[in-house]
C-alpha cells in the first residue's frame, strides 16, 4: 500500500479566517452582492479570499491570485470542494466589478453598520486623514466628471510621473477604520476631510459623544463653520494663520504637564466666528530635534554671510555714508546676525588705474571701504530656540483640559499606522494591474476592510491578554500583553497542515502547533481556534 503525504501552508491564515467569520463579514457580503453566476464561490468567499492574501504579507500581485492559493489548505479555509482553480482572474475582477457597482463607501458602511451592533469597536475618538497611492500601466479612458479618476495629484512618494488616488479614513482610537472613501488623485486635503467629516457625522450613529480628530489640514475658517458648534473636534492649528503665528513666538510662561516632556498655556480664539480653545505646547523632543536642524541651518547661514560680505567689502563708495548705508543694508537681510565691529577706512588710489607708487605731485582718487567683521546675535538666537518645539492645539470643547487634548491629538498616530499597513508589501497595489480604474476603487474598499480585520484581532487578543492576565513573548524575548499582531502572524510562520493518504483513508492534522500558539488561538475565540484543530 502506498502511502501519499502532502503538506500545505497554514500558518496565521487561520487568525485571519477566523476573525473574518466571527464577524460575520461573508452574511452581510452575501446579502448585498448576490452571487448572479454559475460558480462555485460566493461573493463573501472571494472577498474572504482577497482579505487572506492582503494580510499574508505574501507579495503576490493579484494578477498571480490563483497561484497563491495553491500551496494552502484551501478546503480547510474556505469548505469542502473549493479549490486553488475557483480564485480566477475573472472571479476577482467579477468580485471587484460588483463592489464598484454596489458603491465601495456605502458596502464598508453597510459592514460597518452591522459590525458596531455586534461587536465592541470603541468610537470616542474619530481619527480623520488621507493619504495617496501611486498606481502604475495604463488604464482604460474614462469620462472626464467622474468621481474617482486615476490622474496626477500631489505625490508625498515623489513620483510626479505616476497616476494616484487618493484614500480617506476614520479609525477610532484602536486604529480600527470605520469609514473610507477613495478618491480622485487630485483631491484637496481640506476639502477631503470637512467631507468626511459630514458623511461620518450623517451616516454613522454613536451612543456617546464622539470626537473628531483632525491635523492641520482640516483648520479652516470655511471648515469650522461647516462643522458647528454641536460636533466636537480636535485638530492641530497650521502656523501659517496669523494669530497662530504671534502665539507660537509670544514669551509667555508655560505650565508643565504630567508628562515631563511638554509644557503648556492656555488661550481663547475665535477665529472663525466660532469660540475655541487653544493650547500652545512645547515638546522637549521636539525642541531637541528642531534645535539640531537649526544650528544646522544658522550655520550654513553665517557661511553664506561671509561669501556675501566680501562683495559689499570689495565695493567702492563714495563717501562714508554710502559705505555705512551699504552695510546696514546688507544686515538687514540677516537678522540672526551683527557686525561685531565696523568701520570705514579711505582708500587713495592712482586716476590713470596704474599700479605702483604714485609720482611726486600726482593727483590721486579718494575713495571708501567698509572693514567688518561679523557675529550672530545671541540674545535672538537664545529667544528663536525657546520657541522651538511649539505646536498648536484647537478644540471646541472649551471644558477639554490640556492633558486630554494632548492625548486626544496624540491618537491621530493610529490612522498613520494604519496607512503604513496599507502601503506594506501586502497588496502591491502601487504595481497591480486591473484594468479599470473602478477596480481600483474597489481594490481600496478590500484593502480597509483587511485592515479593519487585522486591527480588530490586534485589539481584542491585547484586551483577552490583560483581562485573564496572561502574556506573550515579545521580539526581545520577554512577556508583554500589547504584542502586534504582525509578530504575532510571525509565531505561526511554521504551522502547517498535514494530509496523508492510504488507499481509502485520509488523516489530516495541524503541525508544529505549541503551547503559546494554541493559548493565542483559544484567547482569540473558537472561530479561530476551529482552523487549528
Amino acid at each position: 500500500m502506498d502511502l501519499k503525504a502532502t503538506s500545505k501552508f497554514l500558518g496565521h491564515l487561520g487568525i485571519v479566517a477566523g476573525v473574518y467569520d466571527e464577524l460575520g463579514i461573508a452574511k452581510v457580503i452575501d446579502a448585498c452582492l448576490p452571487k448572479n453566476r454559475v460558480h462555485r464561490l460566493d461573493n463573501g468567499d472571494v472577498l474572504k479570499g482577497l482579505i487572506l492574501n492582503g494580510a499574508g504579507f505574501n507579495e503576490r500581485r493579484l494578477y498571480l491570485f490563483s497561484k497563491y492559493f495553491e500551496d494552502l489548505p484551501v478546503e480547510r479555509l474556505f469548505g469542502e470542494g473549493v479549490g486553488a482553480s475557483d480564485f480566477s482572474d475573472d472571479v476577482i475582477g467579477r468580485f471587484l466589478d460588483s463592489v464598484h457597482d454596489y458603491g465601495s463607501t456605502g458596502l464598508f458602511n453597510t459592514l460597518m453598520l452591522d459590525m458596531m451592533k455586534r461587536v465592541p469597536l470603541g468610537t470616542r475618538l474619530l481619527h480623520v486623514d488621507t493619504t495617496s497611492f501611486s498606481v502604475y500601466g495604463e488604464y482604460e479612458d474614462e469620462e472626464d466628471g467622474k468621481m474617482f479618476e486615476l490622474n496626477i495629484g500631489h505625490p508625498k512618494d515623489g513620483r510626479w510621473d505616476l497616476n494616484r488616488f487618493v484614500l480617506s479614513i476614520v479609525s477610532n482610537q484602536h486604529g480600527i477604520p470605520l469609514y473610507m472613501k477613495a478618491l480622485s488623485g487630485n483631491t484637496s486635503d481640506k476639502k477631503t476631510l470637512i467631507e468626511t467629516v459630514e458623511y461620518v457625522r450623517s451616516s454613522l450613529s454613536f451612543d456617546e459623544p464622539v470626537y473628531y480628530v483632525a491635523d492641520s489640514s482640516f483648520y479652516s475658517g470655511e471648515n469650522l463653520g461647516r462643522v458647528g458648534a454641536h460636533t466636537f473636534w480636535v485638530s492641530r492649528v497650521p502656523g501659517t494663520i496669523e494669530e497662530a503665528d504671534v502665539l507660537l513666538d509670544a514669551s509667555v510662561v508655560l505650565t508643565p504637564m504630567a508628562d515631563a516632556r511638554y509644557s503648556f498655556y492656555e488661550t481663547t480664539s475665535s477665529y472663525g466666528g466660532i469660540l475655541q480653545k487653544w493650547v500652545l505646547y512645547r515638546s522637549v523632543d521636539m525642541q531637541a530635534r528642531m534645535e539640531k536642524t537649526y544650528v544646522k541651518n544658522l550655520e550654513k547661514e553665517v557661511k553664506e554671510a561671509g561669501t556675501s560680505l566680501k562683495q559689499v567689502i570689495g565695493t567702492e563708495y563714495y563717501c562714508r555714508a554710502d559705505a555705512l548705508q551699504a552695510a546696514d543694508k546688507w544686515l538687514n537681510g540677516y537678522p540672526r546676525l551683527e557686525f561685531e565691529c565696523l568701520d570705514v577706512e579711505v582708500v587713495s588710489k592712482r586716476k590713470d588705474g596704474m599700479r605702483g607708487r604714485p609720482r611726486n605731485g600726482e593727483e590721486l582718487r579718494q575713495y571708501h571701504k567698509i572693514k567688518a567683521t561679523l557675529r550672530v546675535k545671541d540674545t535672538v538666537i537664545a529667544t528663536e530656540k525657546e520657541t522651538l518645539g511649539r505646536f498648536i492645539l484647537a478644540t471646541n470643547d472649551v471644558e477639554l483640559s490640556a492633558e486630554t487634548l494632548l492625548e486626544y491629538y496624540k491618537g491621530q498616530g493610529s490612522v498613520e499606522r494604519g496607512f503604513r499597513f496599507l502601503k506594506d508589501k501586502s497588496f502591491r497595489v502601487s504595481e497591480v494591474f486591473l484594468k479599470k480604474p473602478e477596480r481600483i476603487e474597489a481594490l481600496a474598499m478590500v484593502m480597509v476592510l483587511t485592515l479593519f480585520v487585522y486591527s480588530y484581532a490586534e485589539l481584542k487578543l491585547r484586551k483577552q491578554l490583560e483581562k485573564e492576565g496572561r502574556t506573550v513573548t515579545s521580539q526581545l524575548g520577554k512577556p508583554t500583553k500589547k504584542p502586534t499582531l504582525k509578530w504575532i502572524f510571525y509565531k505561526f510562520d511554521n504551522i502547517i497542515v498535514i494530509k496523508l493518504e492510504r488507499d481509502k483513508n485520509v488523516q489530516v492534522g495541524v503541525c508544529n502547533m505549541k503551547d503559546e500558539l494554541w493559548t493565542i488561538v483559544k484567547l482569540l475565540g473558537s472561530s479561530c481556534e476551529n482552523y487549528y484543530l
